[in-house]
């Protein structure tokens, strides 16, 4: 895909510029806004809820860091945005809101989290809120059937495939339907357009070779060290990073 540029222009903020330390949480309101201040791009995480919403957070239980617990698509987005982040006044948003409020200012790196089972609903709702957002955004995800879905729905929504190096110890579940030969095919026919690839893995003869040969953006992530932004700058296009302001 031509004129992507602009996705590797800025420092992405992992799930927006968050400092705990300060009480700005991940993938809130206030985080979004003090990237977008920093005029970094942000990357952020989203879940389906039971209504069928796209909603920013990263995990898909609640608990870890607001109120609450159960699985986020055992609520509404209703119900969802009426949780509070411990210690914050912020509130979870949908896709719409964060939308509105980044308004095209910097480029928005989503997401799109998945349980492995085949649920392509989160994709088909990305697709239809951000079909008439005029700035500058692209999706991605671990699963290449979400990226796949959203190849149906939205052809010209630049997509990209979440990776890390195949030695690494699979976890229980899912997790392990990455190690698998027919996922990695499941990667390729969903052609993405980008990748974004664990800095900790790099070099790696998959990414680098996509990068090279067919001239695909790589962006690396989480970048939280010295050791990893060296990394970052010397085989990746962008980093995606958090605990420091590049």
């Amino acid at each position: 895909m031509p004129g992507l540029d602009w996705l590797v222009t800025r420092p992405v903020a992992h799930r927006g510029l968050h400092d705990a330390g300060s009480g700005v949480i991940e993938n809130t309101p206030s985080a979004v806004s003090a990237a977008i201040v920093g005029n970094y791009a942000i990357e952020v995480d989203l879940q389906i809820t039971a209504d069928g919403e796209a909603m920013v957070h990263h995990d898909p239980e609640l608990g870890r860091l607001v109120e609450g617990t159960g699985r986020l698509d055992a609520f509404t987005s209703s119900q969802l945005k009426e949780v509070r982040y411990r210690a914050t006044a912020d509130r979870m948003m949908t896709l719409g809101e964060l939308l509105d409020l980044v308004a095209g200012r910097v480029t928005l790196v989503l997401e799109l989290k998945s349980h492995f089972d085949g649920d392509t609903r989160l994709p088909h709702r990305v697709a239809e809120v951000v079909q008439s957002y005029p700035g500058p955004v692209a999706a991605m995800s671990f699963d290449p059937w979400q990226m796949g879905a959203l190849q149906d729905v939205a052809p010209g929504l630049p997509r990209g495939g979440v990776a890390q190096g195949l030695g690494r110890k699979a976890q229980a579940g899912p997790q392990r339907k990455r190690d698998t030969l027919a996922y990695l095919m499941r990667g390729v026919r969903s052609r993405p357009h980008f990748l974004a690839y664990n800095v900790q893995d790099l070099p790696a003869s998959g990414p680098l070779l996509a990068r090279y040969l067919l001239g695909m953006p790589l962006l690396t992530w989480t970048v939280r060290s010295t050791g990893d932004r060296q990394r970052a700058g010397r085989w990746a296009d962008q980093m995606i990073f958090e605990g420091f302001r590049p």
